[in-house]
């Protein structure tokens, strides 16, 4: 499944983890073990599973911005320190 999008890959593979519960009100619950405090509620599991995607994508780029390790998932691992290709004149 990795493409050329490798932070497209890396939330898809973190959603995939995702767990649901429905509480007793009826609404619903979402989060995804390997990324703590990444959890989301909703009175749907539809809007829970929105809210949780856009918890993720929030906590990825913060975590990202502020050098926090990420968890490896499936291989793939966002925590190595960008390289710049230099330009050729």
């Amino acid at each position: 499944m990795t493409g050329q999008y490798i932070l497209s890959d890396y939330l898809t593979r973190a959603l995939a983890q995702a767990e649901y519960d429905k509480l007793e009100d009826g609404t619903f619950f979402g989060r995804i073990p390997a990324c703590k405090g990444v959890v989301a509620f909703a009175a749907t599991l539809r809007e829970c599973e929105d809210e949780l995607r856009s918890v993720l994508e929030d906590w990825v780029l913060v975590g990202l911005k502020l050098g926090h390790s990420l968890p490896i998932l499936d291989n793939l691992d966002l925590n190595g320190k960008p390289e710049y290709e230099m330009e050729t004149v």
